[in-house]
């Protein structure tokens, strides 16, 4: 069978891996089979669906020369959400530093390339100009040093997130709910600005946590020149709104 499907492998042992964890969780009731397979997301993405007597489990690939002790990990965190047990610190600081360290990174850098879904992205809104604006920006904050990234507006709005920077693709998307005659330039300038911090400063892990904004990273944003009004417009704006 061709597509993703071709590609699942069947995790050694993982149905007695889950099985294990179920039991140190202390989950109530009788554990389901578990058909644990690895799946070619393009991230470190786990899901776990329980259907009847069977919880049909994928684990990202990424964890495919991962150590048993990973994919209990993995377990711990998929059973803790699906049964409402907290997973134990030990596994949980375990996943954590795997999912963080660098060769992991690089593994997940590189799958999106290839695996992620490129959206066909037109910088060009109905009332503002990503690629004119990115322009103006590169050009007064950082000296016309950053490469140009594959600009758009999403497609659909979203709730809560005002941008998003992927280093994997190279392209920065801007929630098309400020895409409005009512937001003014400098917010949505604002908002690209900040992703182009991203840019600038990769994100970083120290002591096993994932560091976004860096002192560094905070004091440049506040020297965008619109910054007070900026986020003053942000603080009432909601961009889940209609």
């Amino acid at each position: 069978m061709t597509g993703l499907r071709g590609h699942r492998k069947r995790v050694p042992g993982g149905d007695r891996i889950f099985q294990r964890i179920f039991t140190r969780l202390g989950c109530q009731g009788r554990p389901p089979q578990f058909l644990v397979d690895f799946h070619p997301y393009a991230g470190l993405t786990h899901t776990v669906r329980l259907r009847g007597d069977t919880a049909h489990v994928r684990l990202s690939d990424v964890l495919r020369r991962a150590p048993v002790s990973i994919i209990e990990s993995a377990a711990a965190i998929l059973l803790g959400r699906l049964y409402r047990r907290r997973p134990p610190g030990d596994l949980l600081d375990l996943y954590r530093q795997f999912a963080q360290s660098a060769d992991t990174r690089a593994k997940i850098m590189a799958l999106r390339r290839g695996r992620a879904r490129k959206l066909d992205l037109h910088p060009s809104g109905s009332h503002h100009d990503l690629h004119e604006m990115y322009g103006a920006l590169n050009e007064r904050y950082f000296s016309c040093v950053l490469p140009n990234p594959r600009l758009g507006w999403s497609k659909r709005s979203w709730r809560s997130q005002l941008g998003c920077f992927d280093p994997a693709l190279n392209q920065i998307i801007i929630n098309r709910m400020l895409d409005r005659r009512d937001v003014p330039d400098y917010v949505v300038a604002y908002v690209l600005y900040h992703e182009m911090l991203h840019q600038k400063h990769p994100v970083k892990f120290e002591r096993c946590r994932r560091a976004s904004h860096s002192a560094e990273f905070r004091r440049e944003e506040r020297q965008f020149a619109d910054y007070a009004r900026a986020m003053k417009f942000l603080k009432h704006f909601s961009p889940g709104r209609r």
